[in-house]
């Protein structure tokens, strides 16, 4: 007879398994049996609250906790949800500066759990959902946004073809990919008529700078994806790689400086850095000059993102949404593309 789970708080932001994200439990124990070292039995599942585009989930086993990440149910876009580009990239930065989890395995017998899946460890910290860290001290944040930094300099200093990802993307030509890739995905999630959306489509082919500087881009590099040591200002793991490729450095900064230009901005606590103090931060970890066609950049970061929260919007009212704030998202998609189509324009 094995021991029963030892009774833990479970982490913020986690709930009962969603209905619609039910699967075979006993199904899964089996294959853990078979391929997890040190397996315990008597399996808890719950479900993350996050996660708008892959389903995560909880598992504890005995005393040990461990994270899956699996496709959603329902139709797929070709592109999207892929899971096994998550594993291989955290199996191949395991050795570096940058912070990942360990992970177990990848299945892709999707008879197992209905989808693919795949298990990395659990890892203690803390997630700052709230970009301008009111509860913390001014030195605090301000190490918070370094060490971001540091990890950022780290993923884009790691050399991809050393770590075997030569075919993790196609090295240059990254922005005009990406905006024929976003373009197609908000086409075919596309619900109503953006004017703003519409006039991003046909600005940002035309402006697109003349650098094919490639690095591991991590595609989503935001706080909120970031897991902070449980009490120093330090990143422990970086996470949610779904959207990572090779591709241009400064869509990953630009991404996350978008933070600046939200609503919340007017909130953010003393010793927060500025938006050009994060950019020197960066800069100083990687050894590069100050960067030029920025609002294009910022521009494409905005365009991106509209284009992800359109299709969280389209799976809200088709059903089949990991989150259950899916509908909400409508005025979300207006908001952002008109940030973008502003930024382009040179306004903040």
């Amino acid at each position: 007879m094995t021991d029963q789970p030892t009774p833990v708080a479970p982490p913020q932001g986690v709930i009962d398994v969603r209905e619609n994200h039910k699967f075979d439990e006993a199904a899964l124990a089996k294959y853990l049996a078979a391929h997890l070292p040190g397996y315990g039995g008597d399996l808890v599942i719950r479900q993350f609250e996050g996660g708008q585009s892959n389903p995560t989930f909880l598992l504890q086993t005995g005393s040990k906790k461990l994270v899956l990440r699996k496709k959603p149910p329902g139709t797929l876009l070709p592109t999207a949800h892929a899971i096994e580009r998550e594993y291989r990239i955290y199996k191949a930065l395991e050795d570096t500066d940058v912070p990942v989890p360990k992970t177990y395995f990848l299945c892709e017998d999707a008879s197992i759990i209905g989808t693919p899946f795949f298990v990395m460890d659990f890892v203690e910290g803390r997630v700052f959902r709230d970009t301008g860290m009111a509860d913390f001290t001014p030195e605090h944040r301000r190490a918070v946004y370094r060490d971001m930094a540091r990890v950022l300099g780290a993923l884009h200093s790691v050399d991809y073809k050393a770590k075997g990802l030569t075919d993790y993307g196609k090295p240059g030509n990254y922005f005009n990919r990406q905006i024929t890739r976003w373009t197609d995905q908000y086409l075919k999630a596309k619900t109503h008529e953006i004017p703003s959306m519409n006039a991003l489509l046909e600005w940002l082919p035309k402006n697109m700078p003349n650098d094919d500087t490639t690095t591991i881009v991590h595609g989503d590099f935001a706080l909120y994806n970031l897991m902070w040591h449980p009490t120093e200002p330090r990143c422990v793991a970086l996470l949610d790689w779904e959207l990572s490729t090779l591709g241009h450095p400064m869509a990953d900064l630009a991404y996350n400086c978008m933070r600046y230009y939200t609503p919340d901005a007017a909130s953010f606590g003393e010793g927060t850095p500025t938006e050009d103090e994060f950019v020197l931060m960066y800069c100083e970890m990687t050894g590069r000059e100050r960067i030029k066609g920025w609002n294009f950049y910022l521009a494409f970061g905005f365009f991106r993102l509209a284009s992800i929260i359109q299709g969280v919007y389209k799976r809200g009212l088709d059903g089949n949404a990991s989150s259950s704030h899916a509908l909400s998202m409508k005025d979300v998609v207006t908001a952002t593309s008109d940030t973008g189509w502003r930024v382009a324009q040179g306004g903040k």
